[in-house]
């Protein structure tokens, strides 16, 4: 059944966008322990609008486009800290005056933020849900700002975030929720190790290695910054994920040309990686236990 009271009109996103390029994130999807107190705070905090409800959970997203499922079953064990699975997962808003926006609102709501970052290419907010899986919310640079190196990697950096200054620049006209052309613009994942997380993204799904931070990976298509990371810095050489977990159940990952897809699952069959393929989407768990959906 589908929600469609406050759906925005969609917003028309440039070519150089996160979601423009060959392959990106399209959403994502966490089993949580309280339904209606994660489900509610996604609302109320981060701006998110119903688009779809089922008996088992809700899927939430901006103007009509859905980018994160919540469900709960009732029997999940609340994942260990350096459990594989969700670092953060990413909302990218258009501009800086909607990360302004959500930023004025936060404060007004007496949201803790967990860190502020300058990144070169971007400027993110972080935070956590109630159950503690972790939110960034960003903007992009322009393109004709962000510096490549000979080797192809984008030039990245962790700098401070001046909030005062952005608090200072945004509207104060009230909040209606995230901007419409909000999306999720890349997810960041923990994994066991940094060789196997080169291995699976890179050399079989295709996707190009644009950086690299101690204990860390950065992948995208399109020359983008990063569409997937991934990092050990809490889970190296930990277990694979378990199946009944809270957390990250899923994510899918669109490719726009399905000859790039086919490629991959292609791939993934010569490792004999289990895929499910049904309806076009071709579902599998990863090295690391880690729900993951392909789709053109």
């Amino acid at each position: 059944m589908k929600d469609t009271s406050q759906t925005k009109p969609q917003a028309s996103l440039p070519v150089d966008h996160a979601t423009a390029m060959p392959a990106y994130v399209d959403r994502s999807h966490l089993v949580v322990s309280d339904l209606e107190t994660v489900s509610s705070w996604y609302r109320r905090i981060l701006g998110l609008s119903p688009v779809e409800t089922s008996a088992s959970g809700v899927t939430l997203g901006v103007a009509g486009r859905p980018l994160l499922t919540l469900t709960s079953d009732g029997s999940a064990a609340k994942a260990p800290r350096n459990a594989p699975g969700l670092f953060h997962h990413a909302f990218l808003v258009p501009d800086r005056t909607g990360l302004g926006r959500w930023l004025v609102h936060a404060a007004e709501n007496g949201v803790r933020l967990e860190g502020a970052s300058d990144h070169l290419v971007s400027e993110a907010i972080y935070l956590a849900d109630p159950e503690g899986n972790g939110i960034e919310i960003y903007r992009d640079r322009p393109r004709e700002e962000w510096n490549y190196g000979a080797d192809g990697m984008v030039a990245m950096n962790t700098l401070p975030l001046d909030l005062q200054a952005l608090y200072d620049e945004a509207p104060k006209n009230g909040w209606d929720g995230l901007s419409a052309g909000t999306t999720i613009g890349h997810i960041h994942l923990q994994v066991s190790g940094i060789p196997q997380a080169d291995a699976f993204f890179r050399d079989t799904l295709g996707l190009d290695l644009m950086a690299r931070y101690p204990g860390a990976s950065f992948f995208a298509t399109g020359k983008y910054h990063h569409h997937v990371a991934a990092n050990i810095w809490n889970s190296r050489g930990a277990p694979k994920r378990q199946g009944n977990m809270t957390g990250l159940a899923d994510y899918t990952i669109r490719f726009r040309d399905p000859a790039a897809l086919d490629a991959a699952v292609r791939k993934l069959d010569a490792l004999e990686i289990a895929v499910d393929r049904r309806s076009g989407v071709h579902s599998l768990t990863d090295p690391w236990g880690i729900g993951l959906k392909l789709s053109a």
